[in-house]
């Protein structure tokens, strides 16, 4: 009897279409790659030959591996995390100017839409080294906090990360313990909504500005107010900003901008005002104490102005934004704010080191690049400053709000962007909410970037791949305000709780 052959295997098919061949191993080819810093073009390494498909974590590990082998002996070889990216050839106007590594150079620049690298092309890939400790990104909400009676308008954590004040529609500052997650106090003394909240750097005291017009200072252990009210102004306070503690460690002085176009001096041992800035002729948004000892002021009357904050005296008056000039950030606001204190925990044990430890912070900062100033305004611009002494030069300009090595920037048009701190180059934009995007904060590492929308959401955007690393649901509805420290993140808004935001 003959053996009977099994039938043909049924051919698979997908809603009647047949299952495509697969397509043939295609070998990579390899291409020359040569490593360089992105900070000033400077060769790290000579020139390599390497497989295209390489992936960014194995680029990563064999930069360690050449810089490694160029060291002496007596060294330190520990790794350095790394990223990646290769400047576009012929980057249109208002279009990104670099190709990020996140995958592998094949994927994300040989095979580029552009077309500007091939595989015969020398690929030069700049490298920018990341901090040396790494913020874990907030994934779950680990506590809503309920007391305001009212929208919450401001929040920001104390430089060490163990408190948080907010400030509400409904008058009153809350004071919040973050090794509890409970209430602390309760601030109350202001008879308007409190617009901004503000901590000295050593933690020691705490500013409150509201639509009363006045200016509150308190103690944040017992939760008592110091003194009466800073009364001076006619028309509520938009900002706060502390005088450095690397300038004035034992009692830095508070200055306060507000919608009747003066900024206010206060010297907060006396409770005196020391002197007020007049010079704007309309509402003065927002206040920055630079490093340097030099106040800048932003307007509706759509200038930037510096002073002298040592004598009050006028030093620069910048008249290049077409509208309300709406925002101001530094890139050493991070440094400035949190003063003496680090990722590594230590706590000064007096003034002098305190001022110390700030200073060599700041100074450190400012090897790798000078004092910026970026402003932002309604005529849908941002400027970049250089802040030299006694002058001010402008760099470049671009699109609106922001917060400032990256720049970010937040706007109505529900978009994030991302821009060069340096040059003011753009850089990316990240697209996820569905609605205007109010703050945007970065984590200490600079790996990361949150951001608060009216779409009731937070978004954490992952700076190597500029894409969505989490998406933070919860809030019910618009969210006003965001801080990101250490490892935690603080939201609130519309809907009257506060959230933070844990790994």
């Amino acid at each position: 009897m003959a053996t009977r052959l099994p039938p043909p295997k049924r051919q698979k098919t997908y809603h009647g279409v047949p299952e495509p061949a697969p397509e043939p191993y295609k070998p990579a080819p390899n291409i020359v790659v040569e490593f360089v810093s992105d900070e000033d073009g400077s060769s790290l390494c000579p020139a390599v030959n390497i497989p295209a498909n390489l992936t960014r974590e194995n680029l990563e590990a064999l930069l360690n591996k050449l810089k490694a082998s160029n060291k002496k002996d007596d060294e330190d070889d520990d790794s350095v995390p790394y990223s990646f990216h290769v400047d576009l050839k012929n980057a249109k106007e208002g279009a990104p100017t670099r190709v990020v590594v996140a995958s592998s150079i094949e994927k994300d620049v040989l095979d580029h839409p552009s077309e500007d690298f091939t595989s015969e092309d020398v690929i030069v890939v700049r490298c920018a080294p990341q901090s040396v400790f790494r913020v874990r990104p907030a994934t779950r909400c680990s506590s809503t906090l309920s007391g305001h009676a009212s929208p919450i308008l401001c929040a920001t954590f104390s430089p060490t990360g163990n408190m948080l004040a907010t400030g509400s529609g409904d008058m009153n500052v809350r004071l919040w313990d973050l090794n509890t997650e409970m209430p602390s106090h309760v601030l109350k003394g202001h008879v308007g909504w409190v617009l901004c909240v503000e901590w000295e750097a050593l933690e020691r005291k705490l500013a409150s500005g509201g639509h009363d017009g006045r200016v509150r200072l308190w103690d944040p252990v017992s939760g008592q107010p110091i003194g009466d009210a800073l009364k001076g102004h006619s028309k509520w306070i938009m900002s706060l900003a502390w005088e450095p503690i690397h300038i004035n460690p034992q009692s830095p002085r508070l200055a306060s901008a507000s919608k009747d176009g003066t900024v206010r001096v206060w010297n907060t041992a006396t409770r005196q005002l020391e002197y007020a800035l007049g010079g704007h002729t309309a509402s003065v948004n927002i206040v920055k104490w630079g490093g340097s000892g030099a106040l800048y002021t932003a307007s509706s009357d759509r200038t930037v102005r510096v002073w002298d904050a040592e004598k009050g005296r006028p030093l620069m008056t910048l008249k290049d934004h077409a509208h309300w000039v709406t925002t101001l950030t530094l890139n050493t606001d991070f440094v400035l704010r949190t003063g003496p204190f680090d990722h590594k925990g230590k706590k000064p044990s007096s003034d002098e080191e305190a001022q110390a430890l700030a200073k060599a912070r700041y100074d450190n900062f400012l090897k790798s690049t000078p004092e910026l100033l970026i402003s932002g305004s309604d005529d849908h611009t941002l400027f970049l400053w250089s802040t030299l002494p006694l002058s001010i030069s402008r760099l470049i300009f671009r699109r609106p709000y922001i917060n400032g090595r990256w720049a970010a920037s937040s706007a109505w048009d529900s978009s994030v962007r991302i821009w060069e701190g340096k040059t003011g180059k753009f850089v990316a934009t990240l697209r996820g909410h569905v609605g205007p995007v109010y703050r945007v904060a970065w984590s200490a590492d600079s790996r990361m970037l949150i951001s608060a929308s009216k779409d009731g959401t937070l978004k954490i955007w992952d700076l190597k791949t500029y894409k969505i690393r989490n998406d933070l649901p919860g809030h019910t509805d618009e969210v006003y305000c965001v801080d990101f420290v250490a490892d935690k993140v603080v939201s609130g808004g519309r809907d009257k709780t506060v959230k933070i935001w844990k790994n």
